[in-house]
């Protein structure tokens, strides 16, 4: 039988509901408003076969600074017979020449080391139903006003520009922080997403700071799913566990080209998602 051709469109929201169901068939937990939410903030890619939606890319820009692609899914028919690169190469025309950053899976690591990305780290997905926890001392809910250092924090953390970001969290999510004096130096967000509820970014200048704003989070969902997604800080892990958030997978850190760390910055403990960085 004839293969039939396969086409590369731009992403839009006729796409959608196609695009969760290739998450699904991934097995991945994306709902329709975590799709919905990956597109407002991105452009992107889909292959077409016919009628039929058979691959997925997005690319989210944050300012001229950096971007990130994402949602990277070819359907399970179609493996291995390059559409995975086409995807590639659509997204790496978006970035328009920007530092990228993406979240691998074992499965796509050889195509985007081929690629010229390269190991940054590992991000660990926790998840589970979160046990009883007392309410940190430090912590406190924020408030609108604090966003614009909210942002400036997260910039400060990620390297780039999260403006946009940060704002769209603020519509779908609830901001915790921590004030010294009078500066805030971290922040939490907690909002729905794929089975329950997810707590990240998470930004703070200490492990312990970063503790006390997951928890500000659990200690407000005692018994409810919640995922949290980390960048490898092993005491941070071990700690989750013992509040009922499991280690259950994860991914691998990828920037094209690697880009250094100022270790006088506050850091990102967890992740909006793996797909937003």
């Amino acid at each position: 039988m004839q293969t039939r051709q396969i086409d590369i469109a731009a992403f839009g929201p006729e796409h959608l509901d196609a695009a969760v169901a290739l998450s699904r068939q991934a097995g991945w937990p994306h709902r329709p408003e975590d799709w919905q939410m990956a597109l407002a903030l991105s452009e992107g890619a889909v292959a077409i076969e016919g009628d039929r939606v058979v691959g997925t890319v997005l690319v989210t820009r944050y300012k001229e600074e950096s971007a990130t692609i994402n949602m990277v899914i070819v359907d399970e028919s179609l493996r291995g017979r390059g559409l995975g690169r086409r995807l590639m190469d659509a997204a790496l025309g978006l970035s328009a020449g920007r530092p990228l950053r993406l979240t691998a899976t074992e499965d796509g690591l050889p195509l985007y080391q081929k690629l010229g990305f390269r190991e940054t780290g590992r991000v660990l997905q926790h998840q589970g139903i979160a046990d009883k926890i007392a309410t940190p001392a430090i912590t406190s809910a924020a408030t609108s006003p604090d966003l614009s250092a909210i942002a400036e924090i997260d910039r400060q953390a990620f390297g780039a520009d999260r403006s946009d970001l940060i704002a769209y969290l603020a519509d779908v999510g609830t901001f915790a922080v921590i004030r010294r004096g009078n500066r805030i130096v971290g922040f939490s967000v907690l909002r729905s997403f794929g089975r329950g509820e997810v707590i990240g970014p998470v930004v703070a200048g200490n492990l312990e700071d970063a503790k006390a704003l997951v928890a500000h989070f659990i200690a407000l969902r005692p018994g409810r799913f919640l995922r949290v997604d980390i960048t490898g800080v092993i005491d941070l892990s071990d700690w989750l566990a013992v509040w009922g958030l499991g280690h259950v997978g994860g991914g691998v850190a990828m920037m094209k080209p690697p880009i250094a760390r100022a270790d006088s910055v506050p850091n990102i403990f967890a992740l909006a998602s793996q797909a937003l960085g």
